[in-house]
């Protein structure tokens, strides 16, 4: 590692292989013509770290990943000069299926369970992200659990992360979630529903997210990111809080979208740039990911759409300035 640039790490406990077929028009319960596929190696924290890795960041990946069909993941991370800390085990990584309609700009996305996962592959799986954290490094445990592992999986990782000196970031939703807030992770990035099924509530509108987001820096998270889709994102961080709007782009599908999101976050805080610079950012990030479908971020398109991102400050806390 650089010691110019601290190195990032992405934990992807349940990788998928993502089949992504182009319908246009598609309609549920009747016969549907694919015009098009594209298979390629996925998962949250995978995404993450091809997306760093493209704009030119160090980047470990780590997790778990089916030894009998590791080959593509294995091609894309030598492809991206992403290091391979994987643990492998016993049998196959879940194949998910991606439905894109051109013609909605909607994506349905089929998600399988994944590989079940045993206590000592767990502990290898600790073991393995011990190895490669180093002080002052950033690492994002992103996505689903695999059948097998305890909602506290990512708690006992937090903590594992933060006794070696490395900052955490959190993306992931469920039982995964409310455990690993318990660690205080340093940020997280829920999208609303998320969000809404953490807290046991509807957050319909702009204030509400806000207050919610507020309430987890105040329960000791240094940043909160949420997605809010098409009506943009929500960054808040100590007393400062911003709002990114959407970008006027046309929209092919949200697959990897809040991957993205996550990326550029990381790749902010990396730099030490102020909270308005981090979330105009993630939003280019975000917003060049949609355009296409597949895992192709476009490095110099995000430095090109950054300068359009319109940020908004929002209200400071009640009695500060």
């Amino acid at each position: 590692m650089s010691a110019a640039r601290c190195e990032v790490v992405t934990v992807t406990a349940n990788p998928a292989i993502d089949q992504t077929v182009w319908i246009p028009g598609f309609e549920a319960g009747a016969v549907n013509r694919v015009h098009g596929e594209e298979s390629s190696p996925g998962g949250g924290g995978i995404n993450v770290a091809a997306d760093l890795a493209r704009f030119d960041i160090a980047v470990t990946a780590t997790g778990l990943l089916g030894a009998d069909n590791a080959a593509p993941f294995e091609a894309l991370m030598a492809h991206e000069a992403i290091a391979d800390a994987f643990v492998r085990i016993d049998g196959t990584t879940r194949t998910d299926v991606k439905i894109a309609d051109d013609q909605t700009g909607t994506t349905t996305d089929i998600n399988f369970p994944g590989f079940s996962v045993t206590h000592d592959e767990l502990a290898r799986l600790r073991a393995a992200v011990a190895a490669v954290v180093v002080p002052g490094c950033w690492v994002v445990l992103a996505g689903s659990l695999p059948p097998g592992a305890p909602g506290e999986t990512y708690r006992e990782l937090i903590d594992v992360v933060h006794a070696r000196g490395g900052r955490v970031a959190l993306d992931t939703s469920g039982p995964a979630l409310a455990e690993g807030l318990l660690a205080r992770p340093d940020l997280v990035k829920p999208n609303r529903a998320e969000l809404e099924e953490l807290l046991g509530c509807t957050l319909p509108d702009r204030p509400a997210v806000l207050a919610a987001a507020r309430a987890l820096v105040a329960g000791g998270v240094e940043t909160v990111v949420v997605s809010l889709g098409a009506e943009g994102a929500v960054f808040v961080s100590g007393e400062n809080a911003v709002f990114t709007e959407p970008m006027p782009v046309k929209v092919a599908s949200t697959v990897g979208a809040g991957d993205a999101m996550m990326a550029g976050t990381v790749a902010g805080l990396l730099g030490g740039a102020a909270l308005q610079d981090v979330a105009a950012l993630a939003t280019a990030f975000s917003a060049v990911t949609v355009v296409r479908v597949g895992p192709h971020l476009d490095p110099a398109a995000v430095r090109r759409t950054v300068a359009s991102v319109v940020v908004e400050r929002l209200p400071a806390l009640a009695g500060r300035a």
